[in-house]
């Protein structure tokens, strides 16, 4: 297998008229890896799987996928990639196989092969028992099982999926990534973008994006164990009052996110009693817990998670 990555952006930038929805992103995905676009509604990554998945032409900057540029040649980039979108892709007035035998076909498959093909992915896919079901008479989870059958028809080395978790309970959640963990065994590099925290702790890397830059990319366990120790969330009728007072008297540095002062702190629990004993009138709760995916995009944004504009 070769060493360069499955996925490589260059310095991309994109706009819909005034706005710059990608401001200059650059990373690497590399082959087999789970990689997974975290942000809020309007962070830009939705534009950067049109991108990537070549459903809007690139305006500047460069993508390579499994080594093969998108801008100069897209439709070979299309053969080497599955693609599943937000929305559903299924024709819900078609059988599960009916689906699976139109798809094919765009990829320019046929006759025995495809149906052999297409019935050996339904099973893979726990799906042998609803061939000949309508798909508008499956579950939510099922109807994404045969996209996922669709995507992979062609055996491309690439998935990209936008929001796959979407409308999914908890069971379907993990099944979907029981079937993530098959794939990259086998060597299929899956890129995926979400707005789920718990999603994207799942994966082997996160890119955190906010208003179309890259705001923090490493591991999971990385990205929380940078903020260090402890996370402190003070609740007062003044919070910037407190983050003053706070700042003045420790070698501290809150943050008023929200409505609360935010610290991050080694040893939280004996911060604890000595913040009380300090400001004990003006503080009304203390909640003290280990870094989240959220904390570390408070610390590099500077706000909550939830509090973007709706983005397209």
């Amino acid at each position: 297998m070769s060493d360069s990555p499955a996925l490589s952006i260059r310095d991309v930038r994109y706009r819909y008229g005034e706005n710059e929805a990608v401001r200059g992103v650059s990373f690497d995905v590399a082959r087999g890896e789970v990689f997974a676009l975290l942000g809020p509604n309007g962070s830009g990554k939705t534009t950067l799987f049109r991108l990537i998945s070549t459903l809007v032409p690139l305006q500047q900057g460069e993508i390579d996928v499994l080594g093969i540029s998108v801008r100069q040649h897209p439709a070979a980039v299309r053969g080497h990639i599955g693609v599943v979108f937000q929305s559903p892709s299924v024709d819900k007035k078609l059988t599960v196989l009916e689906n699976l035998m139109h798809h094919g076909r765009l990829y320019g498959l046929g006759g025995r092969e495809l149906k052999s093909h297409s019935l050996a992915m339904l099973e893979r896919l726990g799906l042998t028992e609803k061939v000949k079901a309508n798909v508008e008479t499956l579950s939510g989870g099922q109807r994404r099982r045969v996209e996922l059958a669709q995507a992979m028809l062609h055996s491309p080395k690439m998935l990209v999926l936008d929001e796959p978790a979407t409308g999914l309970d908890p069971g379907a959640r993990s099944d979907l990534w029981r079937y993530f963990a098959t794939l990259t065994a086998e060597g299929v590099t899956i890129v995926l973008t979400t707005h789920l925290l718990e999603e994207a702790e799942r994966a082997d890397r996160i890119g955190i994006m906010h208003q179309g830059q890259l705001a923090a990319l490493d591991t999971p366990a990385a990205l929380q164990a940078s903020l260090g120790g402890d996370t402190l969330i003070l609740r007062t009728a003044d919070p910037q009052a407190l983050a003053t007072a706070i700042a003045a008297r420790f070698p501290l540095t809150p943050t008023v996110v929200d409505g609360t002062v935010r610290l991050e702190h080694p040893s939280g629990h004996q911060l604890v009693p000595q913040l009380v004993d300090a400001f004990g009138p003006e503080i009304d709760a203390v909640t003290l817990g280990k870094p989240t995916l959220e904390d570390v995009f408070i610390a590099r944004t500077g706000h909550r998670f939830f509090v973007e504009p709706t983005d397209k």
